[in-house]
């Protein structure tokens, strides 16, 4: 059994209306590889060191494989170009620890 996977990013937008043909397609893009978004935006609280730049938003992947597979996939390159021209973005794929089950 593989660990899970965390596609983490923390993103500034600078132009909403250029950012709008990523954000509708986005979520289709990831759920044809296992994706879950587990966290899209919401308020951070800021403990240690410097807060984000933008809003984190964080996908969750069944392995680093499908994290992969759908980040190189036809039909996320043809969508990220937007997020790429519209915001700033620090991006990061984030192994997780599978959790034990009950026998």
């Amino acid at each position: 059994m593989s660990n899970p996977v965390y596609f983490v990013i923390d993103v500034h937008i600078k132009n909403p209306e250029a950012m709008k043909p990523y954000q509708a397609k986005v979520e289709e893009t990831f759920k044809a590889f296992g994706g879950k978004r587990i966290v899209a935006g919401g308020r951070i609280e800021v403990l240690e060191g410097n807060a984000p730049q933008g809003k984190i938003v964080i996908v969750q992947f069944p392995s680093m494989e499908q994290a992969h597979a759908w980040h190189e996939s036809p039909t996320y390159q043809a969508i990220i170009g937007y997020r790429h021209t519209a915001a700033e973005s620090h991006a990061y794929l984030v192994e997780g620890v599978a959790l034990a089950t009950k026998d």
